[in-house]
């Protein structure tokens, strides 16, 4: 593995390099390759067209040329083995691409010396005919890549807009991902500053290559006492890698966006600096110990704290739902937590690596998201949050249960429970429940169980326990409770109490 490249700025010019091979198809030139590693094979580009009879042409060259002579300064073919084999090595040494010898006026032929020693340093050598002027060479260069440059621009304009559009989707960082992924044939990753995957598209490269990037990453993060790239390039085993910064939040916990290649295109580094910047905009807000603090405190403040304290922050006579969310296959952390958040277009989000939860306007839509296992509470106004946060739990277990993506608390109205007073309902519940209250286990599988009706097997997937874990706390607690489970008067009772508890 090369060492990683810091990207500076760049001295190429603003048009692409085009192949030596696309120069060598065109008919009209009469090219031919006659010494040195195949242009097709190597991908040998051309940057420049430079034209020199220098007997050291080293310090005119700034790199990738396609170096034109006539060799005018070349002794005769006899005994030029040592001169033109140091011409070729300072040639290769100043970054020429290739070679392009011009058959006559000077010489019939190209001297067998000049193609050993093409040959031997690893230089393409061309051979240019009578009939094509060196000057229609560059004529032909310049015309190739002007035409890529437009190509490159088609391509980056489209990148964008479609990027836009994945962007403006309900689950938008992964949909960014996903289309960059596919417009530029990679894969693509947020790498969190713990060097955890956080979303991920496209084909997951070796591990050797993937760990490369996790440290490239570490390159363009910024540090409190350092300086860092905005971004930087790297190679494993002929796989490219590329990260680039994101901006917004604390710098230690900004994520890192990286790329594995095979061969990348031009336009390829405008369009994931498009995607960075979208994702910057995307995660930026919600990346900041300190604004993720203050998101939790007010969201915590908000299922917890007396309503008149809360209420002026929301405004009088507002409605709201609650949203507790799991993400599948793994803890969510900090920065997946907040692209739910713009997913579901709200910043009150409080973290967790175990659940996530959120609060939104009541009447917005909640929509399955990819990766994420939702429960919804029905809408709630401010003096009744802390109900709202249990209907959220709830629907969230009865979602994991059933493997639904999405379970939204459906409520059955008032009925026969609004005949009773909730502080008699309180005071009923924990009489009947007062033997295993006190066991926060024994509880929750209650409160699953009945509400998955008895099923073990859901219960189970809801608590991420065995099944038979379930069966030992149920037969538990109705020992407690002297009550049997399989009465369903008995059950009701039990449910309508859960609910008071």
């Amino acid at each position: 593995m090369t060492p990683p490249r810091q990207d500076p700025p760049s001295a190429t010019p603003p048009t692409p390099p085009i192949p030596l091979a696309a120069l060598l198809a065109l008919p009209d030139l009469g090219l031919r390759q006659v010494a040195g590693p195949s242009a097709a094979e190597r991908d040998v580009r051309v940057q420049w067209v430079h034209t020199s009879e220098m007997e050291d042409p080293f310090p005119y060259l700034l790199g990738g040329e396609l170096l034109l002579t006539a060799g005018v300064h070349f002794a005769s073919a006899e005994g030029a083995g040592a001169y033109l084999d140091r011409y070729v090595a300072r040639t290769v040494e100043a970054g020429a691409s290739a070679l392009g010898f011009g058959l006559a006026p000077v010489h019939d032929e190209t001297p067998a010396a000049l193609l050993a020693a093409c040959d031997r340093h690893g230089l393409p050598l061309v051979e240019v005919p009578p009939r094509t002027p060196f000057t229609a060479v560059a004529r032909a260069v310049w015309q190739a890549m002007g035409e890529a440059r437009v190509r490159e621009l088609w391509h980056v304009t489209e990148a964008q807009q479609a990027l836009a559009a994945a962007a403006a989707r309900p689950d938008p960082v992964p949909s960014v991902l996903r289309r960059l992924a596919g417009r530029l044939g990679a894969w693509a990753a947020l790498i969190a500053a713990d060097g955890s995957e956080v979303y991920a598209a496209g084909a997951a490269p070796d591990p050797g290559a993937r760990a490369a990037a996790v440290r490239l990453a570490r390159v363009v993060r910024p540090a409190p006492d350092a300086h860092r790239p905005s971004s930087a390039t790297d190679s494993h085993a002929g796989t490219r890698l590329s990260a680039y910064a994101l901006a917004g939040g604390a710098p230690s916990e900004r994520p890192a966006l990286v790329l594995a290649t095979g061969r990348p295109d031009p336009g390829d580094h405008a369009v994931a600096n498009v995607a960075a910047v979208l994702l910057s905009l995307l995660t930026g807000p919600h990346l900041g110990s300190a604004e993720a603090g203050r998101s939790a405190a007010l969201v915590r403040l908000l299922l917890g704290a007396p309503p008149e304290e809360a209420a002026p922050l929301l405004g009088p006579g507002s409605r709201w739902a609650v949203v507790h969310a799991r993400r599948r296959g793994g803890p969510a952390g900090p920065l997946a937590a907040a692209a739910l958040g713009t997913a579901l277009g709200t910043a009150l989000v409080e973290p967790g690596d175990a659940v996530v939860r959120l609060l939104l306007p009541a009447g917005r839509e909640v929509t399955a998201q990819p990766g994420w296992t939702l429960g919804v509470s029905g809408p709630v106004a401010v003096a009744a949050l802390v109900t709202g946060d249990a209907q959220a739990a709830a629907a969230l277990r009865r979602a994991i249960g059933t493997r639904a993506p999405l379970t939204v608390h459906r409520g059955a109205g008032p009925g026969m429970t609004a005949l009773v007073t909730p502080d008699d309902a309180r005071a009923s519940a924990e009489e009947l429940l007062a033997p295993v209250k006190d066991s926060p286990a024994l509880v929750e599988t209650l409160r699953t169980w009945i509400g998955l009706h008895g099923s073990w097997d859901r219960t189970a997937v809801a608590l991420e326990v065995h099944r038979n874990t379930v069966r030992q706390r149920i037969g538990r607690a109705a020992a407690l409770l002297e009550a049997d489970l399989d009465d369903p008067d008995v059950r009701m009772e039990l449910w309508f109490a859960l609910r008071w508890l």
